[in-house]
């Protein structure tokens, strides 16, 4: 599927006070757990997404899945995509990480997706139209934000 056919939704970036490979595995890790509570489980499955399990490798790689998911492009410490489709929506998460400086980086979120017929209509007011994606999508890259920052004044 090519991903930037699908209609686009909005993005969402953090700056980084760490190198771009400072936050590429706490990227995927901090996908991975977000994606791996049961409710993420039952939601995917309640949806009839076609990825509603985590499976393959980990840290994620290409054709890994989380529920919702599936890793359909990585080029590793520079984009991630994550793809899906359900009976409501056809959709894409991108990260992209941007090196902005010797220790410093930005980690962008753009989200794509269409959402055929009345039934997908509804479902993106409901989605979109609440806020509910910004909110879950802000605190995944506030997660990372975190954890990175953590770390890194733990090691100077």
């Amino acid at each position: 599927m090519d991903t930037t056919a699908l209609p686009y939704i909005d993005e969402h970036a953090v700056d980084l006070a760490v190198g771009a490979d400072d936050v590429w595995l706490y990227l995927l890790d901090g996908i991975d757990r977000s994606c791996s509570h049961r409710a993420a489980h039952l939601y995917a499955r309640a949806l009839r997404c076609e990825d509603t399990d985590a499976t393959g490798a980990r840290p994620l790689a290409a054709g890994s899945t989380v529920p919702g998911f599936h890793v359909a492009q990585l080029e590793p410490r520079e984009l991630l995509v994550l793809a899906g489709h359900h009976r409501f929506s056809t959709y894409a998460l991108t990260f992209r990480l941007e090196r902005t400086g010797p220790h410093r980086c930005r980690l962008h979120a753009e989200t794509r997706a269409a959402f055929p017929g009345p039934a997908g209509r509804c479902y993106r007011l409901l989605v979109i139209g609440t806020g509910g994606h910004v909110v879950a999508v802000r605190r995944l890259l506030a997660g990372i934000k975190r954890r990175v920052e953590a770390l890194d004044t733990i090691s100077t």
